[in-house]
């Protein structure tokens, strides 16, 4: 029989890698599509083409890598915990993007968009202190 602690501790953990998996998929994908480019055609040749770019570029697919993962985790912890929970706690994702736009993408983050962060990164504090399941007993 598994603890109250233990299952509250895998979902912190998973709700983690859940923020850190989903922004870092798309950014991967931003970068592979930038460097592949627009789809200019609709054709059958143009699309096995464009498809045979997205196939070999190691952003496209290490963002399609994480961004399945991010999936899967999202599914274990919805299992584990409340939607109304999940959601908010994963807003964190935001801080996320925005570490990885400044350091990865070399973009230029603001001070109003750094304040945006620091008051979602409040809500998720003030979630993070409800119980994270209410509908009904861990197992």
């Amino acid at each position: 029989m598994r603890t109250f602690g233990a299952v509250k501790g895998k979902i912190y953990l998973f709700i983690v890698l859940m923020v850190v998996l989903g922004p870092l998929g798309n950014v991967l994908l931003g970068k592979g599509m930038k460097h592949i480019g627009a789809a200019t055609t609709w054709n059958p040749s143009g699309l096995l083409h464009f498809l045979l770019q997205l196939s070999r570029s190691t952003p496209v697919l290490l963002g399609v890598t994480c961004l399945m993962a991010f999936f899967v985790i999202y599914m274990l912890v919805l299992s584990w915990a409340d939607y109304s929970y999940v959601q908010p706690a994963s807003a964190m994702a935001y801080a996320m993007v925005a570490l990885l736009a400044h350091f990865l993408l070399g973009e230029v983050v603001t001070p109003v968009r750094w304040a945006g962060v620091l008051i979602i990164g409040l809500g998720v504090l003030v979630v993070g202190h409800t119980p994270p399941r209410t509908t009904s007993e861990y197992n």
